[in-house]
């Protein structure tokens, strides 16, 4: 699947080479259980420098990924991966070895769990937070009888990180879990660090949780689940906790949930690990928190040394670690931003930045360096970040909520209700909008249009190229009159020349990029350089149309879309999201105009009403039908020309 070539000969996995299944394992001693986590640390570690992806995260898991599978039964026992950003090693040992040289590829391997891709995992997944709900439910159709294609549902084991708890779905989901008393297992993967170094409240607590080593190994005795302990050590245990609550930890939270909790233990040991898992296999009766520490990037330097301990990665040399990114003359949209951001932040102290645990992939982190005291990372928690802007809004601060497309789903729910009714002038930079390339589905900016464009009083931006997402940032921070948004895409920008500050557009007015006749192209968003090479096409078989951009999915131009109708044969919208967006409302005000009753000829070209998988950006936007290539195509269609003669005629 890959176009590159490998150009490092690939590990000795003598002991791997073993393992088809997670049941080959059973066979192994514990000493080649650490052989093999060694070969599948190096088979990793190859593998994504094939394709990249997200390093870091499976390299901290590689022992605990061997320990459960050697010591559960599955895919009877249903393993849920949390965000699945560390899923690799799992999905080496789950018999697809043989494709992980494909991963986020088009038609390869999924960067995250996926059901449809294997009876081993259980519960898709690529957002954070969703893990321990998963498995309370599975728990709980296990004790009503429930099944699924691989029989009976055994024990349930959710993995999750510490930035993942900070999410407020996980503490509903333990809280109920607790409440329920049903026999489950988290395990807690506290590497210290998420895709950013986890903040607030709860990473305190996990820091003080195994911080001073005096109290180190009482501790982990003390706050274990003391049933499971040899009957003579229950009461000194028990002694040791009572005294303890007094001292440096207190009662767990976990506790007050309802989970016994087992740890801190060493993540990296399979000396701990594996007896720890096979005493708590045998002797549960009720929901268990592990505690287990571990290390992102471990066991290759490159990834250790790196600030985001290696989370997304692109090729890489698997020697030297260093990235195989081909060299462009154009910024990347995000850091258009940024420095969009900064710059009016220096002229307007009342600018602040939000993100939810995305700093460095919403640029956030250039804005921090500049203004650390009006930037906020409020960790994993998008529903959060968006009522925290609507405070300061409220408050007289001009908030911008910087949040990838797909996670501001997340928020909706605090988007109407805290914001858009409220009339909150917050401001939502929307990164990654449209579709994204390797992450697929789970990451594609797909609905963020339909679902503003929707609420009463939104204003709702899509920048064409880079220059005018600066110009869009000026009008955000220059509109105080109720909510708006701009979405952009991820990547580089097109390369066209960027003004030295950007200028506030007017509200609801989109621009003509080229006239032409007969049939008009309304694009919406970064669609428009396809847009433009469809156009030129046109125009080379006889046939020029109008290219306009329409900026503004709400308030529509009213003006320019009736214009656009009036003096042409056909009008065709364009945009990078789902249907039921900026076309739709297009739709809506022709019908109410009358326009359709004219005869004008209508088409609206979005996502079409699948969810499409990893490819690169191109790839996907050619599987939704969305190239310069279709645009042509679907005018020539709406026009009714099947020949060159009639289209000169």
């Amino acid at each position: 699947m890959s176009d590159t070539p490998e150009t490092t000969p690939r590990p000795a996995t003598p002991t791997l080479d073993r393992v088809r299944e997670p049941a080959d394992l059973k066979r192994l001693s514990d000493a080649e259980l650490k052989r093999l986590a060694q070969e599948l640390r190096a088979e990793t570690i190859s593998a994504v420098s094939v394709t990249g992806g997200h390093l870091g995260a499976g390299l901290g898991v590689v022992e605990l990924t061997v320990a459960i599978h050697a010591v559960f039964d599955t895919p009877r026992d249903k393993l849920i991966w949390d965000v699945g950003h560390q899923c690799y090693p799992h999905k080496i040992l789950t018999g697809r070895r043989d494709r992980i040289r494909t991963l986020r590829q088009k038609g390869g391997l999924s960067g995250f769990t996926k059901r449809a891709e294997s009876p081993y995992d259980p519960f898709g997944a690529a957002h954070s937070s969703t893990s321990i709900s998963a498995a309370l439910g599975f728990a709980v159709a296990r004790d009503l009888g429930g099944r699924d294609e691989t029989g009976p549902i055994g024990d349930v084991i959710a993995v999750i990180g510490d930035g993942a708890m900070s999410a407020g779905m996980a503490y509903e989901a333990m809280n109920n879990a607790g409440h329920l008393g049903k026999r489950m297992f988290v395990i807690l993967n506290d590497n210290e660090m998420s895709i950013a170094p986890p903040v607030g409240a709860m990473s305190a607590y996990l820091s003080r949780l195994y911080a001073g080593a005096p109290f180190q190994e009482l501790k982990a005795a003390a706050k274990g689940a003391i049933s499971l302990l040899p009957h003579p050590f229950q009461e000194g245990a028990r002694r040791a906790k009572e005294m303890l609550k007094g001292l440096t930890v207190g009662g767990t939270l976990f506790e007050e949930l309802g989970f016994s909790y087992v740890g801190p233990i060493d993540g990296h040991d399979l000396d701990q690990l594996l007896p720890v898992l096979r005493t708590v296999r045998e002797r549960a009766t009720g929901p268990m928190l592990i505690h287990v520490i571990t290390q992102k990037g471990k066991g290759y330097a490159p990834a250790e040394r790196a600030r985001d301990r290696g989370h997304g990665v692109g090729k890489f040399d698997v020697v030297t670690g260093e990235q195989k990114k081909a060299p462009s003359n154009a910024p990347t949209y995000t850091k258009v931003f940024a420095r969009a951001l900064i710059r009016e932040a220096e002229d307007d102290e009342r600018i602040v930045a939000v993100t939810a645990a995305m700093p460095d992939g919403t640029g956030l982190d250039l804005f921090a360096e500049r203004f650390p005291r009006r930037c906020f990372d409020v960790g994993i928690a998008e529903q959060h970040a968006v009522t925290f802007s609507a405070g300061m809004a409220a408050g007289g601060l001009k908030p911008f909520c910087a949040i990838y497309s797909t996670f501001l789903q997340r928020g909706y729910d605090q988007v109407v209700h805290d914001v858009a009714i409220q009339r909150l002038p917050v401001r939502f930079a929307i990164d990654r909008a449209g579709l994204v390339g390797a992450d697929g589905a789970t990451h594609a900016g797909a609905f963020d249009i339909a679902f503003l464009s929707n609420l009463p009083g939104f204003v709702v931006m899509a920048a064409a190229d880079e220059a005018e997402l600066v110009h869009m940032v000026a009008t955000a921070a220059g509109y105080d009159e109720g909510p708006i948004a701009f979405r952009y895409p991820r990547g580089e920008g097109v390369g066209v020349e960027m003004p030295e500050r950007g200028r506030p557009l007017e509200i609801g007015r989109g621009r003509i990029i080229r006239e032409g006749g007969r049939v008009a192209l309304l694009s919406l968003g970064t669609r428009l350089q396809e847009t433009l090479i469809a156009a030129e096409a046109l125009a080379a078989r006889g046939l020029a149309p109008t290219v306009a951009d329409a900026r503004f999915a709400k308030p529509l131009d009213r003006e320019l879309i009736l214009r656009l109708a009036a003096e042409h044969e056909a009008l065709i919208t364009l945009e990078e999201g789902a249907i039921g967006g900026f076309g739709s409302h297009v739709a809506q005000l022709l019908a109410e105009e009358g326009v359709f009753d004219r005869g004008l000829k209508f088409r609206s070209m979005a996502l079409p009403d699948v969810f499409i998988d990893q490819a690169t950006p191109a790839e996907m936007y050619d599987i939704a039908g969305l190239s310069a290539r279709h645009i042509e195509a679907k005018a020539l269609e709406v026009l009714g020309v099947t020949d060159i003669a009639s289209l000169r005629a």
